[in-house]
């Protein structure tokens, strides 16, 4: 028995099971079986199928007579299950299809080992949601706009975890047959939007579309046919007075559903809109009751066109923060989506204002990941377990996770620890940081390393410890900008550095059998963080060697040798990066916005070469002809020169 129960610690079950316990058998485990029963759920057992095949384990076959068997059990939760793994086989009750498919995917989990040696431990399991839904929001329109492809293995991998709903973020991507130039050239077709509602419906996932249709459309409106509609010219905000407003949105949210017939949920987005009535609706908002009126009335009309669907309209909450009193104005059908993003000491006063208003919500953390190499897991993390677990108290609707891309550099395969941490923290009754970490590895990577969740953490800290909240900007800062350089300690620059090599030393060759392409984004992350320091370190070093060469002329050009070293240096690190961002941006996302984040490693190598050969100059043209030497600012161009 102590063996059984050992062998239960070590399951590494992602979400960990409401209830386990040992099964009896005479070896504690059993062989994978042979055959499977035909009613098996087609996406529970395409994913089973995924995973054992990449580990090398024998897919069972559908037959008759088979050793998975499925039974229904109406007094079963919706979406729960039962799975049981004796000397008999598998067997998996269920109330309906979700749990049966729910009990696949930790069926699919459960094997450990690898090829003919793997084998299922003798559990039995009881396991039920505790928050009804459990969505990812993507954004897909600040850069990074996924491939078909990628858009599958997304919608799969969550419902792998158990999350059964996924909402892409649209702004301007959606080529509305009608409306079409607002769209980038590789946007989302309404033949690619049906496509996926299908095959996200396949695995038991809700395709949520959420279209921006308020603030956040400064994409539809820099066109000009759309222009007069804008609060500011070619501005942020849609202005509800102006007929074409409501004319366009109506066609291409009507053309969405049409696509997407019936979703539980529409999301009009109606975020961070505090510019309303400040442009060319003040004697439009002042006339109407005010902001809030107005608000209201912009959610009641979105309302309208979306009834027809079926679909319950969601919308952010921060408007009703700040203005309670509209939600006495809204629909009573609408979700309002709760989100906060820091690490507070709680939540619960934004739940209760939604609440007390009468409204079912849902949760919505974020993975913390806009603007930076790799998410901040120190904040993100926490955030996501209080935010949940209050929301699991409170009797909230579900989790709706977030992804944002705000500076359109960031990628998504570096999102997957935080995400499926939410997803874990949503389904079971464990959400324990240290149990997670524990589990990660085998249930993601299909490996029993603890280095990889090590990995992830020490990457999800490094922001923290350079005190910036926006790591891609500081990689791209000029180094040579004292304003910038001065932030930063040599500590904490070698600091970051030496943790960094020792994620790209664990990371460098390996190729985990499930999610190979996470690892890779996880190294080229380890590999920025790295690049990073060693920027703000030649910037130093430079200006110490120019400064020895000043204070001694007889070791002046080995001196000035060395900085133009350095700024070689600085140019190999860009180009050695660059086609590494290209080849994880490629795995992932449409072409679209890839040309304007390399030329960034292009612009910055190109201004090393001109340091570079500036450093030359002076070492030729002006220390060995006349002894002397500019400045080095007014040499290399540095940003202090020009203040």
């Amino acid at each position: 028995m102590f063996a059984a129960i050992v062998a239960l610690v070590a399951l590494h079950v992602v979400p960990r099971p409401t209830e386990v316990r040992p099964a009896s058998c005479r070896a504690g485990s059993i062989a994978i079986p042979r055959t499977i029963a035909r009613t098996v759920d087609p996406g529970g057992y395409d994913l089973l199928r995924r995973r054992w095949k990449a580990l090398g384990i024998a897919v069972p076959r559908p037959s008759p007579h088979a050793e998975v068997r499925f039974v229904r059990d109406g007094s079963i939760a919706p979406q729960g299950y039962r799975l049981r793994v004796d000397d008999r086989g598998v067997s998996i009750a269920s109330a309906g299809a979700d749990g049966a498919f729910y009990a696949l995917t930790t069926l699919a989990q459960l094997a450990s080992g690898r090829g003919s040696a793997a084998r299922l431990p003798c559990v039995a399991i009881a396991d039920a949601p505790q928050l009804r839904w459990r969505i990812l929001s993507d954004d897909v329109s600040r850069g990074p706009l996924p491939t078909m492809r990628y858009f599958k293995e997304r919608i799969r991998t969550i419902a792998a975890f158990k999350m059964n709903g996924y909402s892409p973020y649209m702004e301007n991507v959606f080529v509305s047959p009608t409306d079409p130039l607002p769209a980038p050239l590789d946007g989302i077709t309404p033949a690619q939007l049906r496509e996926l509602d299908r095959y996200a419906a396949r695995y038991h996932v809700a395709f949520i579309p959420e279209q921006q249709t308020f603030a956040h459309m400064h994409n539809t409106l820099r066109v000009e046919r759309y222009a007069k509609a804008a609060e500011f010219p070619h501005g942020f905000l849609l202005s509800p007075n102006q007929p074409l407003s409501l004319r366009y949105l109506t066609r291409i949210i009507t053309q969405e559903l049409q696509a997407v017939p019936h979703p539980p949920f529409f999301h009009i987005g109606s975020d961070e809109t505090a510019t309303l009535g400040e442009g060319q609706t003040t004697a439009y908002v002042a006339a109407h009751g005010g902001r809030g009126a107005v608000y209201a009335a912009h959610v009641n009309e979105m309302a309208r066109i979306i009834a027809p669907s079926g679909a319950r309209v969601m919308l952010w909450d921060d408007g009703i923060e700040a203005d309670p009193s509209i939600m006495a104005h809204l629909p009573k059908t609408a979700v309002i989506v709760n989100w906060h993003y820091g690490a507070q000491k709680t939540f619960e006063p934004y739940i209760r204002t939604i609440a007390r208003g009468g409204f079912a919500q849902m949760v919505a953390p974020g993975a913390n990941n806009w603007n930076r190499i790799f998410p901040d897991l120190h904040t993100a993390l926490p955030n996501e377990r209080l935010f949940i677990r209050e929301g699991k108290a409170a009797h909230v609707l579900g989790l709706f996770q977030t992804v944002w891309n705000d500076d359109g550099e960031t990628l998504y395969e570096a999102t997957w620890y935080p995400v499926l941490y939410a997803a874990a923290a949503a389904w079971s009754t464990d959400d324990s940081l240290a149990d997670f970490a524990a589990d990660f590895p085998h249930a993601f990577f299909g490996v029993n390393d603890a280095r990889y969740s090590r990995d992830a953490l020490t990457l999800g800290g490094i922001d923290a410890q350079l005190g910036t909240d926006a790591s891609d900007k500081l990689f791209w800062d000029d180094p040579f900008d004292d304003a910038v350089a001065e932030k930063l300690s040599d500590a904490a620059l070698s600091r970051t550095r030496l943790e960094a090599e020792r994620v790209e030393q664990d990371l460098y060759s390996v190729h985990p059998p499930l999610h190979a392409n996470a690892a890779r984004v996880m190294l080229l992350a380890a590999r920025r963080y790295d690049a990073l320091g060693r920027r703000y370190q030649i910037a130093r070093e430079v200006r110490q060697y120019y400064a020895d060469a000043l204070l001694h002329p007889k070791d002046a050009v080995r001196d000035l040798f060395w900085c133009k070293y350095w700024f070689w240096e600085q140019r190999d690190n860009d180009e050695e990066l660059a086609p590494l961002y290209a080849q994880a941006w490629r795995y992932e996302s449409r072409p679209g916005h890839l040309a304007s984040n390399l030329e960034r490693y292009h612009l910055d190598a190109q201004r090393a070469i001109e340091r570079a050969d500036a450093i030359d100059r002076v070492t030729y043209e002006d220390y060995l002809v006349t002894k002397s030497l500019p400045p080095l600012d007014s040499v290399i161009g540095a940003p202090k020169a020009f203040r």
